[in-house]
């Protein structure tokens, strides 16, 4: 929720700010107009400082400072100089470099303040005047209390900088493992569903099969027995076929899905198989009319993979890519070395994803084509989790989208990352 805008120009610590310099305009025992306005600047700039952006960065903090030493250098000029009762004002200018500058600033500001006042002793007339010991400590005693005042308040402010840095870095920390949290519980939600799932579908799967291979084998003797004349009933004993064969087909890979995957792992390289499962879409290219482009980068180790499960993979994301890229658009696969992980990439300029159904497309069951049951990705997302990797997809509707599987460098046991 935003602040008003009146908050940002009007702050409890002005109100501190205006009763101290009015009790120090109440309370001086000079009162001149030349007093009064010097001190009432000093009051505005006080204030006006944390308001205005430019004096927020480095050069507006040095600006700042010079103005408040500049207006300090008047006051104590114009009430009696080296003997003012206002050396202290320099405290201001003195405290605001050691709270915003560094080491280095801070000394330089101090010197130049004890400078500053120093100089007052060059208006004495030496002729006339002569300054007792007592004076001497006195003015000595005033220089080191603004340099001990200037070192202990940046002390102060460099603890409290670097208490902060570290409360930012736990900050950074604890932002950084909460978003691994939140993705380990979206990883555990979606492996417990797909495990529900899984076994829901091999039950269902081993049930319809027995039932299925009887309506088969009957529409079989169905078929051989109608005479020559039932050519209807021929035909639709063959629809009972076909559709009994594809029924069984989508069972077999309901069963694929839900039964677990046993890794055959040997040293593959990435890009071979990327090329078997190109090979293979552009046997089927004609429908999809699409050019695939190939960016493979040399560095890239060869891997222990299942190679058969790993063309699968990246063949149903090219296929994919090509359904959704208009004829005649182009599918680019890309692989990268990273330091411990390989990247591989499917990149299209396609019609893209929904921002709702990104969320989805992984799980099983879940698809926005008309034809289909939804299993491609859920089954490409567990095989990728087998292999010890994970898959993500950015996309963005009508400009297309880009799938990244990313596969670690050193073999593994088969399952998914714990």
């Amino acid at each position: 929720m935003s602040q008003p805008e009146w908050r940002q120009w009007i702050r409890p610590q002005d109100l501190v700010w205006l009763l101290l310099f009015s009790a120090l305009i109440a309370v001086s025992r000079y009162r001149t107009p030349e007093e009064i306005a010097i001190l009432a600047c000093l009051g505005f700039v006080q204030m006006i400082e944390p308001k205005v952006p430019f004096m927020r960065g480095d050069r507006g903090a040095v600006t700042g400072i010079l103005i408040k030493l500049g207006l300090c250098y008047l006051l104590i000029g114009w009430t009696d100089g080296i003997s003012s009762t206002y050396y202290l004002i320099l405290l201001l200018p003195v405290v605001s470099a050691a709270t915003t500058l560094n080491l280095a600033g801070t000394v330089a500001f101090s010197l130049l303040a004890c400078a500053a006042y120093l100089s007052f002793l060059g208006y004495l007339d030496w002729s006339r005047q002569e300054l007792t010991p007592d004076a001497w400590s006195e003015i000595g005693l005033r220089v080191l209390f603004l340099l001990v005042v200037a070192f202990l308040t940046h002390q102060l402010a460099e603890a409290n900088r670097v208490e902060a840095r570290k409360y930012q870095a736990v900050a950074s920390q604890l932002e950084a493992a909460n978003r691994s949290l939140l993705a380990a519980e979206a990883a555990v939600r979606r492996s417990e569903r797909l495990a529900a799932l899984g076994q829901l579908t091999a039950g269902l799967a081993h049930e319809l099969r027995n039932p299925l291979g009887t309506m088969r084998a009957s529409a079989e003797m169905l078929s051989k027995n109608i005479d020559s004349g039932g050519e209807i009933a021929r035909e639709l004993a063959g629809f009972i076929s076909t559709e009994v064969d594809r029924t069984n087909s989508l069972i077999t890979r309901f069963l694929e899905f839900a039964r677990p995957l046993k890794l055959r792992l040997q040293k593959t390289e990435l890009s071979q198989v990327a090329d078997q499962a190109i090979a293979e879409l552009e046997r089927h290219n004609p429908p999809y009319r699409v050019t695939v482009y190939r960016n493979y980068s040399p560095d890239v180790p060869a891997l222990e993979l299942d190679a058969e499960l790993m063309e699968r993979v990246v063949y149903n994301l090219i296929l994919n890519a090509a359904q959704a890229t208009p004829a005649g658009g182009a599918v680019t696969v890309k692989t990268r070395a990273g330091d411990s992980m390989v990247e591989l990439s499917v990149i299209d300029r396609g019609s893209g994803i929904a921002k709702a159904d990104s969320e989805s497309i992984f799980n099983p069951f879940f698809t926005t084509k008309t034809e289909g049951v939804g299993l491609g990705l859920a089954i490409v997302s567990k095989i990728v989790d087998e292999h010890g990797g994970t898959i993500a997809v950015e996309s963005e509707p009508t400009h297309g989208s880009t799938f990244r599987i990313f596969l670690p460098t050193t073999a593994r046991a088969s399952g998914p990352p714990k």
